[in-house]
């Protein structure tokens, strides 16, 4: 599979109402593929797929809760009377929780490893089995985040469901290879998408900051867009793991030279956007 044309290919797209999912559909649309997205924002996912379109080729967009083991299992029933088994599976949906460990509920923990852990564990678990009985390869794409490579103070939980992410990615890396199904873990760094906005905030600081962060973040101005191309080069090349941005591959050359320097950095990083 090149990573210019995946002409007729089926790619999934969960989380594609927007941001990185949005673009990431469009990247794939214009090489060709055959797109299933799928989101729980009904007017985004619209917008998405009348987008996709343009390029030509079949695109179904579904409002679906990744979250729901029911909504995805049903989901992935309906994709699979349409094709045999996906090429591409992309579990890119994902939510934000921004405070301390003291400060987050256990109401919050349950709302993010929901999307974040559960969301991607259900993609792989719903789509992956029918591409390794199908005998053709394929490839899966995890979004995870920079904050799984350091986590910073303030993102306790959501650093937790990105970390499992990648420990999934890597088990699953051994597990599939025989199976000619290559899997990526894609970790970016600041990526200005509406997930700032739809992030649940909990303390004191995190309500206090949040605009701050969110201003940063415009102002930082890397594109989703930019990412897209990196899942793209992803799957095309196989590789494995994917920083992208230069905060993210900061932290990876870092936290592997010296986690403390790389703890010392985000804490800087952090109160530099609070500023």
């Amino acid at each position: 599979m090149l990573p210019t044309s995946f002409a007729d290919k089926a790619v999934l797209v969960t989380g594609a109402a927007s941001g990185i999912g949005r673009a990431t559909a469009l990247a794939f649309a214009s090489r060709g593929a055959r797109l299933f997205l799928c989101d729980v924002n009904q007017a985004g996912l619209d917008e998405t797929l009348s987008l996709a379109r343009q390029h030509g080729k079949p695109v179904r967009a579904d409002r679906v809760d990744v979250s729901s083991r029911a909504a995805f299992g049903e989901y992935a029933e309906q994709v699979h009377r349409e094709v045999k088994a996906l090429d591409v599976l992309v579990n890119n949906a994902g939510v934000g929780v921004n405070g301390t460990f003291l400060d987050t509920t256990l109401e919050d923990w349950d709302y993010i490893i929901g999307v974040n852990l559960w969301g991607v564990v259900f993609g792989c678990h719903f789509f992956v089995p029918p591409m390794v009985q199908r005998g053709a390869g394929g490839h899966v794409v995890n979004i995870a985040s920079a904050a799984a490579i350091a986590a910073p103070e303030d993102m306790a939980a959501y650093a937790a469901t990105k970390c499992g992410v990648v420990g999934l990615s890597e088990a699953l890396q051994s597990e599939l290879a025989g199976h000619r199904i290559g899997v990526s873990v894609v970790c970016p760094g600041m990526v200005n998408t509406a997930i700032t906005g739809a992030t649940r905030y909990r303390g004191e600081r995190a309500l206090r900051d949040k605009d701050k962060i969110a201003e940063a973040f415009r102002k930082r101005n890397y594109g989703p867009e930019k990412v897209a191309e990196a899942i793209v080069s992803a799957v095309g090349k196989n590789r494995a793991f994917v920083p992208v941005g230069p905060e993210a591959w900061v932290l990876y050359a870092l936290k592997r030279m010296s986690p403390a320097l790389a703890s010392r950095l985000l804490q800087k990083g952090r109160e530099q956007m609070a500023r």
